[in-house]
């Protein structure tokens, strides 16, 4: 299956310990969503608006691996599924449940998510955009 990665999942060495099975394919654009952090977590989560975009990493991950990263996203409690198609492929991602308000993330946290935009090598101006609030 498919699977868009943000936040911490970007980060290659750490996807590929949650995840063994995992295949980074490609950096994409997640059209009319923007990326913000909330939670008691600080983590990153994804939230429709118009016209934003969220860099990610595409990943083909298998269904054990899925399964996987339904527990370390604390699914369904802390994160629901999302689905969407790119170029006619289903892929999925995760959204957080409650959406409370912005929390800037612990600087541990931050160092993991610039690593992965360094792995995908994604633009950091969206990332830096999101930090401001």
């Amino acid at each position: 299956m498919l699977y868009f990665a943000y936040g911490s999942n970007l980060h290659h060495f750490q996807m590929k310990r949650r995840c063994k099975d995992s295949i980074f394919l490609k950096k994409i654009n997640l059209k009319d969503f923007k990326l913000t952090f909330r939670s008691k977590y600080r983590a990153a989560d994804i939230e429709p608006k118009k016209n934003s975009i969220v860099p990610g990493g595409l990943f083909e991950i298998s269904k054990s691996d899925e399964k996987k990263l339904d527990v370390y996203e604390d699914f369904p409690i802390l994160y629901k599924k999302y689905y969407f198609y790119y170029y006619g492929k289903k892929v999925m991602t995760y959204t957080m449940v409650k959406k409370s308000s912005f929390k800037f993330p612990t600087e541990r946290y931050l160092n993991i998510v610039k690593r992965g935009y360094k792995d995908c090598k994604l633009d950091k101006k969206f990332l830096t955009k999101a930090l401001q609030f």
